[in-house]
C-alpha cells in the first residue's frame, strides 16, 4: 500500500484516489523568463520519478504541469533584450524542453499556459466577486478577501493574526485588509494585457494555478506537488481561491520537494554559485546528476558540490561495471524476488529513493559474487537491476555507452582500441614495461585499463 506524507495533514497517508486506478496529479512548473536551473532540476525529477512510480504500480496518471508565461519578470527581461515576450517565453519554453529530454524526465501529459486560460482564470474571478470572495478595489485591481475564507492557513499552519503581525500594503496597493491577495492587475500603462470585466489588465499568478489544474483535472482531484518554497503564500492562496469558487476540496494530498542548496549557501547570480541545467550537463552525464537528485530524499534538501556529483558518477559506474559483462537480453526475467519486493516497499514508503537505491546496489553486490558461480543467475538478476533502476529513470544506456564514452572527455576510439590491443600483445609477451607505459599513457588520457586473465577491456576515468 503506497502511503504518502501529506503536507496538509502534516503525516504519512494511506493513498487512495478519488478514482480506482487513476490518478490525477498537477504540479506548479516554471515562470519561462531564464534557463532551467538546478533548483528546476530538483523539481522537474522530483516529480517525473513520482510519476514514474505511480505508473509502475499499475495505475493511469495524468500529470499536468503548467507554464507561467506571463508574469512582471517576464515583461521586465522582454524590455530589457527589446523583444516581444510571447517570444522570450517561447525560447525559453522551448529551451526548457531541451533540458528535460536531456535530463531523461517523461514530458507531462498536459502542459497548459498560462496565456491560453485567461479566460478561465477571468471566470473563477468572476465567481469569486459574486460570492464576495474577493472585490475590486478602484484602481481595477481585484483583490481576493482572506478574512472571508475561514480556513486560510490550513496548509501552512499559519494563524490568521499571525498573518496580519506580517503582511503590509505596497505603495499603490488599494487593499481592504493586508492579508489579501490580487488576483487581477490593471495594466493600463505597458499595454500587456486582457480585456476583463474589471478593466484591461493581466490575472495575478496565484489564480493561474487554480485555473489551470481544475480546468485539466476538475474541481477536485488527487495530489498537487510543487517546490517547499510555494507552500506559502502560493499554495496557501491556491486553496482558498479554488475552494471557495467551487465549493469543493481543492487537492486531496499536498506534496513537496525540498530546496537545493550550493555549498551550504543559497543559489544567487550574486554569489556566482548560480548553475544552468545547460552548463552542468556539459561537465557530467544526465543519469549522474539524476542520481545525485534522487539520491536525497524528496522532501529532504540538497546540498550541491562537485564531490557529491563525483560520488554520484562513481555509484552510476559501479552498477554500469557490474551489468558490462552480464547477458541480460537472453535472461529469464525474475519476478516478485525478495529484492524486487523490497524496493517497491521502499518506493511505497512515501517514494523512499535513497532506500530504493541501497537495494540496488545490494544487487550489485550480490551479481558481483555470482559471476564466478552462476552466471546464468548473475544475468536474471543484471536484468531485474536494469528494470527496477528505470523505474528510477535511470540504467538506460548499455555498459558499453556508459562506460566507454562521455561528452566532457575527448575520446578517440580507435586510438584507444590501438592501444588497449598493443597492451594485450606486450603482457601476452610478458613485456612488463612497455605494457606499464602503456597504461600510463592511457591514464593520462582519463582512460583505465581493466586486465582480465587474458586481455583487457577500458573504460573513461571519471
Amino acid at each position: 500500500m503506497l502511503v504518502l506524507y501529506n503536507t496538509l495533514t502534516q503525516k504519512k497517508e494511506k493513498f487512495l484516489p478519488i478514482e480506482k486506478g487513476r490518478v490525477g496529479i498537477y504540479v506548479c512548473g516554471l515562470t519561462v523568463y531564464d534557463h532551467t536551473h538546478l533548483g528546476h532540476a530538483r523539481m522537474l525529477v522530483a516529480f517525473d520519478v513520482i510519476v514514474r512510480y505511480l505508473r509502475a504500480s499499475g495505475l493511469e496518471v495524468t500529470y499536468v504541469r503548467n507554464i507561467t508565461d506571463i508574469d512582471d519578470k517576464i515583461l521586465k527581461r522582454a524590455a530589457d533584450n527589446n523583444e516581444i515576450f510571447s517570444d522570450l517565453t517561447e525560447r525559453f519554453i522551448n529551451l526548457m524542453h531541451e533540458d528535460e529530454k536531456a535530463l531523461l524526465n517523461v514530458p507531462p501529459d498536459h502542459e497548459p499556459r498560462a496565456t491560453a486560460h485567461i479566460e478561465q482564470m477571468i471566470s473563477m474571478i468572476e465567481v469569486l466577486v459574486r460570492k464576495d470572495c474577493a472585490y475590486r478595489a478602484d484602481n481595477g485591481d481585484v483583490y481576493f478577501s482572506v478574512k472571508n475564507f475561514p480556513n486560510y492557513g490550513k496548509l501552512s499552519k499559519k494563524k490568521m493574526d499571525e498573518l496580519l503581525e506580517g503582511a503590509r500594503i505596497k505603495v499603490g496597493e488599494l487593499k481592504k485588509d493586508p492579508r489579501d491577495f490580487v488576483l487581477w492587475k490593471s495594466s493600463p500603462d505597458d499595454g500587456v494585457g486582457w480585456d476583463s470585466p474589471w478593466g484591461y489588465g493581466r490575472p495575478g499568478w496565484h489564480i493561474e494555478c487554480s485555473a489551470m489544474s481544475t480546468n485539466s483535472l476538475g474541481n477536485s482531484f488527487d495530489i498537487h506537488g510543487g517546490g517547499s518554497d510555494l507552500l506559502f503564500p502560493h499554495h496557501e492562496n491556491e486553496i482558498a481561491q479554488s475552494e471557495c469558487a467551487t465549493n469543493s476540496k481543492f487537492a486531496n494530498y499536498w506534496l513537496h520537494n525540498g530546496p537545493l542548496r550550493v555549498d551550504e549557501k543559497k543559489m544567487s547570480k550574486s554569489l556566482g554559485n548560480f548553475f544552468t541545467l545547460t552548463e552542468v550537463l556539459k561537465k557530467h552525464k544526465a543519469e549522474v546528476v539524476r542520481y545525485f537528485l534522487i539520491a536525497s530524499h524528496y522532501r529532504s534538501p540538497i546540498n550541491y558540490t562537485e564531490q557529491g556529483l563525483q560520488q554520484s558518477a562513481k555509484a552510476i559506474e559501479r552498477i554500469y561495471i557490474c551489468l558490462k559483462d552480464l547477458d541480460v537480453e537472453n535472461a529469464k526475467s525474475l519476478t516478485n524476488s525478495r529484492y524486487e519486493k523490497a524496493f517497491l516497499a521502499a518506493m511505497d514508503d512515501d517514494f523512499n529513493t535513497p532506500e530504493a537505491c541501497s537495494i540496488l546496489f545490494e544487487m550489485v553486490g550480490e551479481v558481483n559474487k555470482l559471476k564466478s558461480t552462476d552466471n546464468v543467475l548473475a544475468g536474471q538478476l543484471g536484468k531485474l537491476i536494469i528494470r527496477l533502476g528505470g523505474i528510477l529513470g535511470l540504467l538506460t544506456l548499455s555498459p558499453k555507452d556508459f562506460l566507454m564514452r562521455d561528452e566532457s572527455v575527448d575520446v578517440d576510439e580507435e586510438l584507444i582500441e590501438g592501444l588497449v590491443a598493443e597492451r594485450n600483445r606486450a603482457r601476452k609477451d610478458k613485456n612488463w614495461t612497455r605494457a606499464d607505459e602503456i597504461r600510463d599513457q592511457l591514464l593520462a588520457m582519463k582512460v583505465v585499463v581493466e586486465d582480465g586473465d587474458s586481455s583487457s577491456g577500458w573504460r573513461i576515468d571519471r
